[in-house]
């Protein structure tokens, strides 16, 4: 089964957007003094990172 080209931009902009996230969420545990906050933003940093991966699985 392949995708058609609209599939095919839907998915890089969701990638995109998840990678995007990632990178947000681990600046903001980064800068983050509360360690119940910095744990929240780094599990959701990794979340959006396996979800990014999963999406990528689709292009192969």
């Amino acid at each position: 089964m392949s995708i058609n080209q609209i599939e095919l931009q839907n998915l890089r902009h969701l990638i995109g957007s998840h990678e995007i996230t990632e990178k947000k969420l681990n600046f903001y545990a980064e800068n983050c003094q509360d360690p119940q906050i910095k744990q929240m933003f780094q599990q959701s940093a990794q979340s959006a990172g396996q979800t990014r991966t999963k999406l990528m699985s689709f292009l192969v």
